[in-house]
């Protein structure tokens, strides 16, 4: 079984190549879309749509409820699952996405924890009531694992601490005794870079293309669906839509600040794929379908 990743900013064209590569070479595909993975966000996302994904195994696409939580535990389940699938039925498999934090997890591993008690959750949440409070306690417990995290980083505080008061252990001492184990030894890795014009047009019109094929409305049912809370409701396309409900933009506005949005997220994205993966190709489009399928072929 073979295995390679798609890199490459929002709307540089990774979903189209990694459906080439899957129709020409029989391989499943893999998302890394942190979007994607919620059912009924199809026009927020950019997904493929059913027609375009017909034929072609997918996974982590529509594989989760949008108020349900999503994680770098849950995305390695997702490619054990794919993994899986790929060995029963002798195919190949195209990771292809935007969220380069799950690849290189995928790639370096992370640690096992330990099952959280109830006991443990609530008291956590109770801590986390006054951050200020929680980071500070963790700082006592830690400093060295509390100075490399944000004062005001919730998720991470929180899961510090859930980690100390589970196994008695500080987080630093704990990752040092269970460092961890990387789930693809190799993986060849293929990035499409387009010049930043070229790219920032891209964005301009998939933003209108969204807009025409029905975002608001999408926005209006996951609003009275799910409410504002889930996470997915942050997303940017959904929160800029949110504020075209509250008044605070015009629809014009609204659309501006949607690829104002994406655009910056795609120049984080071209700079955590340059700083925080090996050295790797930058290539067009043609060139990365044409070095893809050399592996694949191989």
């Amino acid at each position: 079984m073979k295995i390679v990743a798609i890199l490459g900013p929002t709307a540089s064209g990774k979903t189209d190549l990694s459906l080439r590569l899957a129709k020409r070479h029989g391989c499943a595909i893999l998302s890394l879309d942190s979007l994607a993975v919620y059912r009924e966000i199809d026009i927020a996302s950019a997904k493929p749509t059913p027609r375009e994904r017909a034929g072609i195994p997918h996974f982590g696409i529509d594989a989760l409820g949008v108020d349900e939580p999503f994680s770098v535990a849950t995305f390695l389940e997702l490619f054990e699952e794919a993994r899986a699938f790929c060995q029963k039925e002798g195919r190949d498999l195209v990771i292809v996405g935007g969220t380069g934090f799950y690849l290189k997890a995928l790639m370096e591993g992370i640690s096992d924890i330990p099952p959280v008690d109830e006991t443990v959750r609530e008291e956590v949440a109770a801590m986390l009531r006054d951050l200020p409070r929680a980071y500070a306690y963790l700082q006592r417990v830690d400093p060295g694992y509390a100075a490399r995290l944000m004062p005001t980083d919730r998720y991470r505080i929180e899961k510090a601490l859930q980690l100390y008061l589970q196994s008695g252990w500080p987080p630093s001492f704990y990752f040092a005794e269970h460092p961890p184990r990387p789930l693809v030894e190799t993986l060849p890795l293929f990035e499409i870079a387009l010049e930043k014009e070229r790219l920032w047009a891209r964005i301009e019109k998939r933003t209108e293309k969204m807009l025409e094929a029905g975002l608001v409305d999408e926005v209006a049912y996951l609003e009275k669906t799910y409410g504002r809370a889930p996470n997915p409701m942050k997303a940017i396309g959904i929160a800029e839509v949110l504020d075209y409900f509250d008044g605070k933009l015009s629809y014009a506005k609204m659309q501006e600040r949607i690829a104002i949005h994406t655009r910056q997220l795609a120049k984080r994205q071209r700079t955590f794929n340059r700083t925080q993966f090996p050295p790797h190709p930058q290539l067009s489009p043609q060139e990365a379908e044409r070095e893809a399928s050399k592996v694949l072929e191989g």
